[in-house]
């Protein structure tokens, strides 16, 4: 399916990785929000999980292993056109997750990446929903 003007929402599926008091962050390299500092992730494949999904987002965008907290929030992303119609539409599941091994390299369509402690997140170009869900996915570290 057409990641612009689709006739459907598209699944997206994110984590919020930690690692010693930091977060994992990409820098997207293609649009939506082509440059802006996100959390690693993508769409979700036909017959695979949500978790399966997870998993390879995840290690394709930063080559990470991570293992899975729990669902922190379900996010509408919805860009329209200047004409009106709907440029892009995402339904993004956003989970916890914990860092269990790997160096984190940018790859897949990631122009960059890093870990970043929270308090830092003001100094990047970061869509607010992003900060939310970073502070939000803090009860799964107890």
């Amino acid at each position: 399916m057409a990641r612009e003007y689709p006739a459907q929402p598209l699944v997206g599926l994110g984590a919020i990785v930690w690692k010693g008091g930091k977060v994992l962050m990409v820098q997207r390299g293609n649009p939506p929000r082509a440059g802006i500092w996100s959390l690693p992730g993508g769409a979700q494949h036909l017959g695979e999980t949500v978790a399966q999904g997870i998993h390879r987002e995840i290690a394709e965008e930063t080559g990470v292993r991570i293992e899975l907290l729990g669902l922190v929030d379900v996010i509408d992303s919805v860009h329209t056109a200047a004409d009106g119609r709907i440029l892009y539409h995402y339904t993004i599941i956003d989970f916890a997750a914990r860092w269990i091994a790997g160096e984190a390299v940018a790859g897949d369509d990631a122009a960059a990446v890093a870990w970043v402690d929270p308090a830092d997140l003001d100094h990047l170009d970061v869509w607010e929903e992003t900060q939310r869900v970073i502070e939000k996915s803090r009860i799964w570290l107890g």
